[in-house]
């Protein structure tokens, strides 16, 4: 193919993506969800109501910067808890790569399922090219009565885990 005909390619690629909503900015209400975990149990933002919730989406499981933000989350899990927050893992993965991802690196906390990427997309974490879709690393820190407390849209996977603690600490 030559040059013109690759980039008029990739211009047709981006012109057709679908692109995602705008994140729900701090203040607001968080968008509720219903998604099913690893072994299919639904869960609802209301499960988590009068905890602190990081509600985190990540692109693929098994894939290094997301391993790397689900190992800090788990190595973190005492801090967290003594803060009274709990952690939730969210891709368009299926459950039973979730399942085996969270053995393989012993998460202890819920990995939910996004097939459809209607979740990532209310919270303005879906990338749709059509042929190619993911969550964004993006997440969300959201206080006990289910508002949005803060939001992480320029997330590195190492350091991100201690963020949201130091984040916790100050918003408590």
């Amino acid at each position: 193919m030559k040059p013109r005909g690759i980039v008029a390619a990739l211009a047709m690629f981006f012109a057709s993506a679908s692109f995602a909503e705008v994140p729900p900015p701090p203040g607001t209400p968080a968008p509720d969800f219903s998604l099913p975990d690893a072994n299919g149990k639904l869960h609802r933002l209301a499960d988590w109501r009068g905890k602190w919730l990081v509600l985190y989406f990540y692109p693929k499981d098994d894939t290094s910067g997301c391993t790397a933000e689900a190992m800090a989350f788990r190595d973190r899990q005492k801090q967290l808890t003594d803060l009274k927050a709990e952690v939730v893992g969210v891709s368009l993965d299926d459950g039973a790569s979730h399942q085996a991802f969270a053995e393989r690196y012993k998460l202890p906390y819920t990995l939910l399922t996004d097939r459809d990427g209607v979740v990532a997309r209310r919270y303005g974490a879906l990338s749709d090219y059509r042929v190619i879709r993911f969550a964004k690393r993006y997440s969300f820190l959201i206080d006990p009565d289910g508002r949005v407390a803060k939001s992480y849209l320029k997330v590195d996977a190492d350091r991100h885990a201690d963020e949201v603690i130091a984040d916790l600490k100050a918003l408590r």
